[in-house]
């Protein structure tokens, strides 16, 4: 853990030399970080080969006339199979759910899958299949070796454009994508 900050509820950006091609120009919000480690979601990384009502039939959810079409995202390699709700935090949360912060949360279980296929839930919500995970240490050595910078999240950056969120994301650090240095310096 960085000795200063715990990154929950932060986003993490990719600096233009990531060495790993997943995590290429990627967003990531970080859902859960401790001295065991860390879990996030990709933002930016959109679903387009299924829909939500697809998924909805594949695990047998019923779906009202009312019920919300959600965007799907690849959250991160890890266990592409697992689905991960990230909300606005305006539902009622159960046992799996967890707050993430910036106004969001996260949820596990198979109800709020049932409640968006009714028309019901949260207000705003996507669907981010697989997580990001890092190792004890893992994440804090991998910012100190430049590979990500650090911002606050807003919550249009879970439910907005994907497309644009990279750059969006640093330039409200005031950082211009096109200046920006793949290399590390100390001071």
């Amino acid at each position: 853990m960085t000795q200063d900050s715990d990154l929950t509820g932060k986003i993490l950006i990719a600096m233009p030399d990531m060495g790993d091609p997943r995590f290429r120009r990627a967003v990531v919000l970080v859902c859960a970080y401790s001295d065991e480690g860390a879990m996030g979601l990709v933002l930016n990384r959109p679903v387009t080969d299924t829909s939500f009502a697809s998924l909805l039939e594949l695990l047998d959810i019923e779906t009202e006339s009312e019920a919300r079409d959600i965007p799907i995202r690849s959250g991160g390699p890890v266990e592409p199979g697992r689905g991960f709700v990230l909300h606005s935090a305006d539902r009622p949360p159960d046992d799996g759910t967890m707050p993430v912060g910036a106004g969001l949360a996260l949820t596990t279980t198979r109800n709020i899958l049932e409640e968006l296929a009714q028309g019901k839930g949260p207000g705003q919500a996507m669907l981010a299949l697989g997580y990001a995970g890092w190792g004890p240490g893992q994440l804090d050595h991998e910012i100190r070796a430049n590979g990500w910078l650090t911002a606050g999240m807003q919550a249009d950056y879970a439910f907005g454009d994907p497309g644009t969120l990279w750059t969006r994301a640093l330039q409200s650090l005031g950082v211009d994508p096109l200046l920006l240095s793949g290399a590390a310096g100390r001071a």
